[in-house]
């Protein structure tokens, strides 16, 4: 298994189980996507009770991400990594079919290997909670003691999706595997939605905590596959450098958090904590309109940035990368579409990381601005 993937994997749940009071949660059975389906629960025709047919229908967390392992391209990453099967391989399943790694004593009678990202990969081994969360006595505290994973803290929903939606491993990549962007907020919109209207979440808070759980994971992967003590080497590493010094640039541009140490990124164990922090109390605030305004119209006036001839044009590429999916989150946040088609400029003009413009996209942006006002 990709020890990246599968420490962030492990990191996401201990994050949870942190949450628990102490529960002991290593010995709980996962019972399938079957244990929600009935009429009667889950996989009901009614708006409140239909979340076990939208996933299993629509949702591309289905059978698809097990599907893909049987495609043409995983064949290809396959044979160049010299694994012999990739539907069953770890470094394959631990994100399209995470079930896979399930242990066998772990297994309920009804659990099936083949559900994909299933119910329970997302909310947690059901055993300790399937008959009680439906209790109208019953908090979420209670809920959250007996294993079921708080997805509406959006600092925990975060961290469950963060580590397949992000963390690539460098052998994965130079396989041919795509690089991910992780943006919590423009993949939940994504989702057809099996939770209620009312539960849905402020946008433009959501990305910027999705984005400071994405600094840290991606630091986090600096510090385990290139665990070198010399800061000179880890700063060949320009692909996963430059990623991180973009999002980092970003949220210090969001947020006015100076989240680098003082030392360049020498000591990247006290970066990752700033993240962490940054996300936990993004996540706890409370979120305004006035906020959102204030994120959009500073992001938008971002132009001269992209003037720097001192920046290297492959930085600039990576930071209008993360900054045109910000502009569309925060958009989406006020309902504002008087930019839209500056906007899509944008997008345009950051699509290949190899072709960029620096100029020609400074010139795109303050459009944009200008259209805002």
């Amino acid at each position: 298994m990709s020890k990246t993937i599968c420490h962030s994997i492990i990191a996401g749940l201990l994050l949870a189980v942190a949450a628990t009071r102490g529960a002991d949660l290593s010995t709980v059975k996962f019972l399938g996507a079957s244990s929600c389906a009935s009429s009667g629960c889950h996989g009901g025709g009614g708006l409140k009770q239909n979340q076990f047919l939208v996933w299993s229908v629509k949702d591309f967390h289905s059978q698809r991400p097990t599907a893909t392992l049987t495609t043409a391209r995983a064949k290809q990453i396959a044979e160049a990594l010299e694994i012999k099967d990739p539907t069953t391989d770890a470094r394959c399943t631990t994100c399209h079919a995470p079930l896979h790694d399930v242990a066998e004593h772990l297994r309920g009678e009804n659990f099936k290997v083949s559900e994909g990202v299933s119910c329970e990969s997302c909310h947690g081994a059901a055993e300790n909670w399937l008959r009680s969360h439906t209790r109208h006595d019953y908090t979420r505290a209670d809920l959250t003691v007996a294993g079921m994973r708080d997805l509406q803290n959006l600092y925990v929903r975060a961290n469950t999706c963060v580590a397949c939606h992000q963390v690539v491993s460098q052998p994965l990549l130079k396989a041919g595997h795509p690089e991910l962007i992780f943006e919590l907020d423009g993949q939940s919109v994504a989702e057809p939605k099996h939770w209620s209207a009312e539960k849905n979440d402020n946008g433009a808070q959501t990305w910027l905590v999705g984005q400071a759980v994405a600094l840290r994971e991606l630091i986090w992967q600096m510090t385990r596959e290139h665990p070198m003590t010399d800061h000179a080497q880890r700063m060949t590493e320009t692909n996963l450098l430059e990623r991180i010094s973009a999002l980092s640039w970003l949220l210090h541009k969001a947020t006015g958090e100076q989240l680098s140490p003082t030392t360049l990124m020498e000591d990247f164990e006290s970066y990752q904590r700033n993240a962490d922090k940054l996300a936990q109390e993004k996540s706890a605030a409370a979120w305004s309109e006035q906020m959102t305004h204030d994120c959009l119209t500073g992001l938008a006036a971002l132009a001269p940035d992209f003037l720097d001839q001192k920046i290297p044009v492959s930085m600039h590429a990576r930071r209008a990368e993360r900054l045109v999916l910000a502009l569309d989150r925060l958009l989406a946040a006020e309902n504002n579409h008087q930019a839209d088609a500056e906007l899509n400029q944008l997008f345009k003009l950051a699509q290949s990381i190899p072709d960029f413009d620096a100029k020609q996209f400074s010139a795109a942006l303050e459009k944009f601005s200008a259209a805002l006002k």
